[in-house]
């Protein structure tokens, strides 16, 4: 017999989150409107340098997601696909914001739906107004001390300013 949490839409929504920026969120708010539950789970890629620690990013995240009850947060090593499984998730979200995104979005589908075609991928585009932000443009602007206020939540804005002043 299934339980509740077996019948529960769970989607996984991955990413390096590095740091997170408002057209994640908005992504994020949609995808908790049409799923039982959401886990946002946050990319470690050791061979990759990041701009923010995994721990202080799934904080940010925790930070900025308060009022989204369905919404959990989480950090993973490995292929998503399998930590999918692992979570009994049957939906990845992924954001696009432009047609750039797409073509390696779809080859990540498809190469995901190879390996576990019981997993499907759901896109939501960012509203317009987000549709230029991303991490790398948010580093980019905080290292030449540019306010982001209007690419970030007010967490990530004030963890950055804690850094520059701790530099």
């Amino acid at each position: 017999m299934e339980t509740k949490s077996q019948n529960k839409r769970t989607a996984i929504y991955p990413g390096s989150f590095d740091p997170i920026t408002k057209g994640h969120l908005d992504v994020l708010e949609r995808a908790s409107k049409m799923f039982d539950r959401v886990i946002i789970a946050v990319l470690k890629n050791s061979s990759k340098k990041s701009f923010l620690p995994v721990n202080d990013r799934v904080k940010l995240i925790k930070e900025s997601i308060k009022e989204l009850d369905n919404v959990e947060v989480d950090s993973f090593e490995g292929l998503t696909i399998e930590y999918a499984q692992s979570k009994g998730a049957h939906f990845l979200i992924r954001g696009l914001r432009a047609v750039s995104d797409f073509e390696y979005e779809l080859q990540l589908c498809q190469t995901n739906a190879a390996i576990a075609p019981d997993i499907d991928t759901v896109f939501l585009t960012t509203k317009p107004k987000y549709n230029f932000i991303s991490s790398s443009i948010v580093k980019e602007l905080s290292d030449f001390g540019t306010d982001v206020s209007k690419f970030v939540p007010k967490s990530v804005v004030e963890y950055l300013q804690k850094q520059k002043k701790g530099n």
